[in-house]
């Protein structure tokens, strides 16, 4: 069967140091991520080296401020560099979205102080975070997470376990939400919590359908001692600032969503324009092109939607709406076009023989992090007609 190299996406971007960039992160990915991407994630091998050379490249800290290493991109550039890495891999596109995640608490809450001293490294120096929120007993309602900080003099000891954090185990450093105050989302605090910490420990990692590449775990907080100058933002601001970095993140996941899509897409035109049966290639079968065409409609409308979220956030304006719009079209795009993929290749997409049946299984767990879709559309109708009646 030939090989058929599948076409680039045409990008709309706004800048040629935007263009200069999707060529670099293009050229990183098929040079280094994609020809390992099969073997590695089926020995649950976590590319720590890769991200490290995207550190070194400058692309994990793209959408902040230059000044302490950021890259000063607009968020429509640095999701676009999100959806690239994640069709190579997604374990390398979502590693750079939670990490980015990570940061944002710093980037957007902390002090003139708290940044120079942390930013630089955590945004090009080599540093990988995470980002604890979800609790074993806590996820879709974070605000009832019962992980503790407790004031001790300048410092503070944080004691509970977190659940499902993506590099729990490896990270650098970990934005951690905890309880400072009362009951409800009043009472949270954030802290930035250093990953040789003592007392801090990772369970064994979780064993996964798909992205078994992404190490995800328990993390455990017993009686972890760190100073004040470590809290981020105010004293029961905690759960606004976890609000905002995932109103930011929902996009990393709608943009990771579509680069697996695409993926999967470009995998069934190769193999359905390479397959022979009645004497002619699958492709030239109307059922087959239908779904082809419908497939790549679905992706492009689902791009359009999370650029559109993206540009409403680099204007400063509102975006939350169709942050969790793109959220749930573009991973419910991801879990129906890798599906169709699977279908195309037949019995050969049902096989680890063909890359179709891993973007299946890497695609579920899209419509689950971050907020699941179904809290999605319960976000979406808020906006749209208030919230429900108690």
């Amino acid at each position: 069967m030939p090989d058929r190299a599948p076409q680039p996406v045409d990008r709309q971007l706004p800048t040629d140091e935007a263009r200069d960039l999707i060529s670099l992160v293009r050229d990183i990915a098929q040079r280094e991520i994609a020809p390992k991407a099969a073997e590695e994630e089926d020995a649950g091998h976590f590319p720590r080296e890769v991200l490290t050379l995207l550190s070194e490249s400058g692309l994990l800290g793209l959408p902040y401020d230059s000044e302490y290493g950021g890259g000063d991109q607009p968020y429509e550039v640095y999701l676009q560099v999100l959806e690239e890495l994640a069709a190579a891999r997604l374990t390398v596109g979502l590693g750079v979205s939670v990490h980015t995640l990570a940061c944002h608490a710093l980037a957007n809450y902390g002090t003139k102080e708290q940044q120079v001293e942390h930013l630089p490294a955590m945004l090009g120096g080599g540093l990988l975070g995470a980002y604890c929120l979800s609790e074993p007993a806590s996820g879709s309602d974070a605000a009832s997470l019962r992980t503790k900080a407790v004031r001790d003099g300048d410092d503070w000891v944080i004691t509970g376990t977190k659940a499902w954090i993506t590099h729990g185990g490896v990270a650098d450093f970990y934005t951690v939400l905890a309880r400072t105050g009362g009951e409800g989302a009043r009472g949270i605090t954030a802290f930035l919590v250093p990953g040789d910490a003592e007392g801090l420990s990772a369970a064994a990692p979780e064993k996964k359908m798909g992205m078994k590449g992404s190490p995800t775990a328990q993390v455990h907080f017993d009686g972890v001692r760190i100073p004040d100058d470590r809290r981020v933002g105010d004293e029961g601001q905690g759960f606004a600032i976890a609000l905002s970095a995932l109103d930011s993140g929902r996009l990393g996941i709608a943009a990771c969503a579509i680069g697996v899509a695409q993926a999967a897409l470009d995998e069934a035109v190769d193999y359905a324009t390479g397959r022979q049966q009645f004497g002619r290639p699958i492709a030239d079968f109307q059922g087959l092109r239908f779904m082809l065409a419908d497939m790549a409609t679905q992706i492009e409308a689902g791009r359009a939607l999370y650029l559109a979220a993206a540009r409403l956030r680099d204007a400063g304006r509102p975006f939350a709406k169709q942050a969790a719009m793109a959220k749930l079209h573009c991973t419910d795009t991801a879990m129906k076009v890798t599906t169709d993929a699977v279908q195309v290749l037949g019995g050969y997409g049902y096989t680890a023989d063909f890359p179709a049946e891993r973007f299946m299984r890497e695609a579920k767990v899209l419509q689950i992090v971050e907020g699941t879709n179904q809290i999605q559309r319960m976000v979406i109708a808020r906006h749209l007609a208030g919230p429900e009646s108690r």
